[in-house]
Order: C-alpha cells, then structure tokens, then sequence
C-alpha cells in the first residue's frame, strides 16, 4: 500500500512534490496500489519510486523520470509516456496497451510478460530490455532500438518492426506472424523456432 505521507506531498501539486524530493533524495517513495488515473505528472521526479499495481491509466507522464522504479502489474493503459525515462525500471506484468512510448529511454527495463498490444513506440530504446513473453502484437516500434533486447517467446504479430535494430536481439521463439521488418538490422539475431 502507498504511504500516505508520500500520497498527500504529491497531492499538494508537482512543484510541491519536486521539492520534497530535491530535499528528500534517499526516500525511496511508495505510491503502490493507488489511483492516479488519467493524472497529470508531465516532467516529475518520479524516480526510483513503487509505483507497483497502481492505476495509471491516461496519465500523462511526458519527458517525466521514472528511472529504476518499480511499476510491476501497473496499468499504463493509454498513457502518454513520451520522451519519458524508465531506465532500469521493473515493468514486469505492467499493461502498457496502445501507450504513447515514443522516444522513451527502456534501457535495461524489465518488461517481462508486459502487455504492450497496440502500443506506439516508435523510436523508442529498448536496448537490453527484457520483453520475454511480452504481448506486442499491432505495436509500432519502427525506428526502436531494440538491440541485445530478449524476445524470446514474445508475441510481435502484425507489429511494425520497420527500421528497428535487432541487431542480437533474441527472438527465439516469438510470434513474427504478419510483421513489418522492412529495413530492419537483425545482425546475429537469435531467429531459433519463431512463428511466421
């Protein structure tokens, strides 16, 4: 459950909340299990904070920090998470369905069993993320960088993989049925018993 103190610094307002974690940078802040859907925290300091199971659902997190958080089992449904940064941060089971990733920073993320459906993340950088068993069927990720990515049994179908780098990306096992890879970089791919 979401400390309450953390809940109520960040319901006096943004400003009010990025002070407080200027001030306060050892705090790990909690807000699990807590609904801010459809808020708007564009541009907040939200690193290295629980956000796990919390409905986040249409929120606007624009260019917002979110590194090296935990959001396992969040809904991000319809977010706008663009130009965010959620490096190194746990996203296991989160339900990303048709968000605006554009341009976000994945690196390193862990988006295992992540529902990614429809998702626009176009341009994005996924470099050595973990999308084992990741439902990105009608994603857009033309242009992601997606490179050293593990795939492996995750489901692209009909995605738009178009321009993306691949490049020692593991795909063994994954669903390529109906993909787009028109310019794509799949240098030393792991392509072992995908679908097609």
């Amino acid at each position: 459950m979401a400390n309450k103190k953390h809940l109520a610094i960040l319901r006096r307002g943004l400003k009010a909340w990025d002070n407080w974690r200027k001030k306060n940078p050892q705090i790990r802040p909690d807000l699990s299990n807590i609904s801010l859907s459809g808020i708007d925290l564009s541009r907040t300091d939200l690193s290295k904070t629980n956000l796990s199971e919390a409905n986040l659902s249409k929120a606007n997190l624009v260019e917002t920090n979110i590194a090296e958080s935990s959001l396992s089992r969040v809904s991000l449904r319809g977010a706008d998470l663009s130009r965010a940064s959620l490096k190194n941060t746990s996203l296991e089971g989160a339900n990303l369905n048709e968000a605006n990733l554009s341009g976000v920073n994945l690196f390193r993320a862990n988006l295992n069993e992540a529902n990614l459906r429809g998702a626009f993340v176009r341009g994005a950088c996924l470099k050595e993320a973990n999308l084992s068993g990741a439902d990105l069927s009608f994603a857009n990720l033309s242009g992601a960088d997606l490179s050293r990515a593990d795939l492996s049994g995750a489901d692209l179908s009909f995605a738009n993989l178009s321009k993306a780098d691949l490049s020692e990306a593991d795909l063994s096992g994954a669903d390529l049925s109906g993909i787009k890879l028109h310019g794509a970089n799949l240098y030393k791919a792991n392509l072992t018993m995908t679908l097609s």
